[in-house]
């Protein structure tokens, strides 16, 4: 009986070893080296110091800053743990509203936000990613007709010529991959620090 038992118990810890401790750290080790940055994080700094990631968005509220997607994404509240209130971008709760788009509450908030966001350029229509969140509630982009939709806002707040925001944005703005996969997209915190280098040197 033992001696059947012994290759299959052997079989087992070797297959342990090689998935779970061999390969993850032959693959981190590979990421390592061929794609450093990615591989920490996709961290961005300033001065030497690390302000964010690439990979998850921030909460920018001042006029003076492009806004991201909205976070539906919570944390426990400090008052009572049983409950939780709103936390944007909260990397330890990734997720989106799961909220249909036939349910009143996210219709009662669109229609609410809609407004607030039209006095940033009247006129113009509300690009829908200002609106809604999205399924991981961490999105670091915008597409770049949200960003367009915001630049008379943020010229007004830091006196800057509107065509100077636009050439930002468009010097910002990525593509799709390979052509073909995604959507464009613009990472706001690059774009905000991009702003902050424009408004810095006029």
């Amino acid at each position: 009986m033992l001696k059947e038992i012994r290759p299959a118990i052997a079989f087992v810890i070797a297959l342990t070893l090689i998935t779970g401790l061999v390969y993850p750290l032959a693959i981190t080790g590979i990421a390592g080296v061929i794609f450093p940055n990615q591989a920490q994080g996709s961290l961005i700094e300033r001065d030497g110091k690390v302000i964010g990631s690439q990979l998850i968005g921030q909460n920018f509220t001042s006029d003076k800053y492009f806004h991201g997607r909205l976070s539906a994404t919570t944390a426990p509240d400090p008052k009572d743990p049983a409950k939780t209130i709103a936390a944007p971008y909260n990397a330890e709760n990734s997720g989106g509203s799961n909220l249909a788009p036939s349910n009143k509450a996210l219709i009662d908030r669109v229609k609410a936000d809609l407004p607030k966001l039209a006095k940033d350029n009247p006129g113009t229509p509300v690009p829908i990613d200002l609106v809604t969140t999205s399924a991981s509630g961490l999105d670091p982009d915008i597409s770049p007709e949200a960003a367009l939709f915001q630049v008379p806002r943020i010229a007004k707040a830091r006196n800057l010529p509107e065509d100077k925001i636009r050439q930002l944005i468009d010097a910002n703005t990525e593509g799709r991959l390979l052509g073909l996969l995604g959507e464009p997209h613009v990472n706001v915190l690059q774009l905000n620090l991009a702003l902050d280098r424009l408004a810095a040197n006029k």
